[in-house]
């Protein structure tokens, strides 16, 4: 049964322009320039520029009742009703610039488009061309081919092949000639394309390597090929001394062989220029100078654009202003007048919001020098203190999402290399003495140990605990494995080497 009701409900709701706000001070230096491109783009009002002013007196004219009160009341009158009619319909007129909620909504979903000269897909499309294959074994090459992933790796079996190329193509095939294909794509440069696993990847390498190459470590080679071949598992979880026992081999022919492995390449489609987004490299959001002890922050020039207002768009206005002076406006002037203040408006908001960006960058990153200044005058990651994202936002009065969203994506460059905002935050751990460090100093530890250990009897994670311990850190067992996977450094018996 339908019920009508009357309740009161409070809700908080972001307007665009708020949303747009914390969507440019997310995003880093590298993406801004393109953002503001786009702006720049999409809003004519706005152009490069460092003449900034408020477009809204529009150089002591306001443009409204008051501009009439010199002549007379009915006038006046007429002035008032056009600027009133201007405030109404920008509130309600869905298709208004400022209005465009969804527009804003959907602003995390355009990204920085990437030059792609060639890719690996069309490499390996042009490699097929240079095959004697009949129309329905070339259809079925390019579909194996469109099924290789951005390593280089059929993932797909072939048996659902054999499937796709039915509904794709209306192509009947069978497994045997879908294997056939796959095994004449797999001879394609680089070697290892179109392998189905890691263990058929390095196989074809070697094979490729013994084929082109007869008259180098070829017995070394077939060594490897036999270990990757029958001893596979062993290789991969390192049993060493199985292996020696098993193929009767000394120390240095067993390392000459892995060796050989290791040349191999487990991601083949990475060697084909083009085959992912191309290198990226790190654009700093800040860079701090140590000026004789004193630390000196700027912002990276690209967070610091040069924007303003049109002057065709102001002069425009003004125009208009005067060209419905002491009369009634037309509804195509009023149409065209609120075109020009919508793109003005949003114009003036933007180059706001870039402002307060700046701005809020700056104050978070000021209160992260002040908090790390030991760091960044001595460069020893063991001064970094234990910071939270609640210490910063109290030290700048701003909320804590603000400070995860500047952190976020954020680089600093120092005299002692480039760094990750977020490297700068880290929990505290009480030592046996009673202290407070960072768990970024303890993982530097940590991390220095393994690099310092003997590989051929790498330590455990109860000896790491142990050398720790000594060290005046009481940190558990559970808590190293912890570090140790944060730091992407494997268990030991992975980490084991042959002399």
């Amino acid at each position: 049964m339908l019920k009508q009701s009357l309740s009161q409900k409070m809700l908080q709701k972001l307007s665009p322009q708020q949303i747009q706000l914390m969507k440019l001070l997310q995003i880093p230096t590298a993406s801004l320039e393109q953002r503001i491109k786009e702006e720049l783009e999409s809003n004519p009002a706005l152009e490069e520029g460092d003449d900034y002013d408020d477009v809204f007196d529009l150089d002591g004219d306001s443009f409204s009742a008051s501009d009439n009160q010199e002549g007379d009341s009915d006038a006046g009158e007429k002035e008032f009703e056009f600027d009133d009619y201007l405030n109404e319909y920008l509130d309600d007129d869905p298709s208004s610039y400022k209005m465009k909620g969804e527009e804003y909504m959907n602003e995390e979903e355009r990204t920085m488009p990437v030059a792609v000269e060639n890719t690996f897909h069309e490499s390996l499309e042009r490699q097929l061309g240079m095959l004697d294959l009949d129309q329905q074994q070339y259809l079925i090459a390019m579909q194996i081919i469109g099924s290789i992933d951005e390593d280089g790796y059929l993932r797909r079996e072939p048996s659902s092949i054999v499937d796709d190329v039915l509904f794709a193509q209306n192509i009947e095939t069978d497994l045997e000639e879908v294997m056939f294909i796959v095994r004449k794509i797999q001879k394609f440069e680089p070697a290892g394309i179109c392998a189905r696993n890691l263990q058929e990847c390095l196989i074809l390498q070697l094979e490729d390597k013994i084929e082109k190459e007869p008259n180098i470590l070829i017995h070394e080679r077939i060594l490897a090929l036999r270990i990757l071949t029958d001893f596979f598992e062993e290789f991969t979880k390192k049993h060493y001394l199985r292996m020696k026992k098993l193929l009767s081999l000394s120390d240095s022919e067993l390392k000459v062989a892995i060796d050989e492995i290791l040349k191999c390449n487990p991601k083949p489609a990475g060697m084909i220029d083009g085959s992912g987004s191309g290198s990226q490299y790190i654009i700093p959001d800040f860079i701090i100078y140590n000026r004789d002890g004193e630390l000196e922050l700027t912002l990276n020039s690209k967070n610091a654009p040069d924007l303003r207002i049109n002057d065709q768009y102001t002069e425009m206005l003004k125009g208009y202003r005067d060209a419905v002076h002491g009369r009634k406006a037309t509804r195509p002037e009023k149409e065209a007048v609120l075109f020009i203040k919508q793109k003005i408006d949003s114009a003036k908001w933007f180059i706001d919001a870039i402002k307060q960006r700046q701005d809020t960058l700056y104050r978070t990153m000021y209160a992260i020098m002040q908090y790390q200044q030991e760091y960044f005058t001595t460069g020893d990651e063991r001064r970094i203190k234990p910071m939270i994202l609640k210490d910063v936002a109290e030290v700048t009065g701003l909320d804590i999402s603000t400070v995860s969203r500047v952190a976020n994506s954020k680089f600093v460059q120092t005299e002692f290399g480039t760094k990750k905002l977020k490297d700068f935050f880290s929990e505290s751990m009480q030592m046996q003495d009673g202290a407070e460090v960072s768990t970024l100093e303890i993982k530097t530890i940590l991390n220095d140990e393994v690099a310092r250990e003997d590989k051929t009897k790498p330590l455990s994670d109860e000896r790491l605990m142990e050398i720790l311990s000594e060290k005046g850190y009481n940190i558990a067992r559970r808590t190293i494995a912890k570090y140790r996977e944060q730091l992407n450094i494997p268990v030991a018996r992975l980490r084991k080497e042959l002399r």
